[in-house]
């Protein structure tokens, strides 16, 4: 009989430690799915990894290095140096605080690719034939923290298209792609931090 109760205990005491060892494993589990959720990428790794993350929900933060003069519809934020630059858009949000400036925001939206091509810089030449390009920034050659962002050189528009047929060119000789690639996010939240 003695035997019969300790046997029993045993049982028990194995279910118990079993069914604990399950909830600690649920746990773990949960943990590591709210950590992925709550993932906030760097702007360095976010510009890395553009190409496969396209078209998807992205959260990371970075320096915020300048706000459109036009009404906060973009603010840039820089990575680890001013090479890493992304463009933000206010999008669906309308406009962003000014107090992003000089700040670290931190920014959930949708990654999105904008590829200039030869018919991109026929349209852009076009526009400028009628003098009907719209102009951002400051003077004819558009905002300086977009061509940062873009790794433009380039002082006026006719030289920027040149610029980027060059590179087009050297790109489709390389991976026989015939058109650039810039990265940007459509805002769908903002926090200052």
């Amino acid at each position: 009989m003695k035997r019969n109760i300790i046997i029993a205990a045993l049982v028990v005491a194995a279910s118990l430690a079993a069914a604990c060892g399950n909830n600690r494993q649920n746990r773990t589990a949960e943990t590591s799915e709210a950590a992925a959720r709550e993932y906030v990428m760097e702007v360095d790794d976010l510009l890395a990894s553009a190409e496969e993350m396209a078209g998807s929900e992205v959260v990371f933060e970075g320096v915020c290095t300048h706000a459109c003069k036009h009404g906060a519809t973009k603010i840039f934020l820089m990575g680890s140096d001013d090479t890493q630059i992304i463009r933000v858009e206010a999008a669906e949000l309308g406009s962003f605080d000014t107090k992003c400036v000089n700040s670290v925001v931190r920014v959930t939206g949708t990654l999105r690719e904008q590829r200039v091509d030869e018919a991109y810089l026929q349209q852009w030449e076009a526009r400028l034939a009628a003098n009907a390009d719209k102009q951002h920034g400051t003077g004819e050659a558009g905002c300086d923290t977009e061509k940062k962002a873009r790794r433009e050189t380039a002082a006026t528009p006719a030289e920027r298209i040149a610029d980027f047929r060059a590179k087009i060119a050297e790109r489709q000789a390389a991976c026989g792609k015939a058109y650039l690639s810039f990265y940007y996010v459509d805002a769908a939240a903002y926090e200052i931090l």
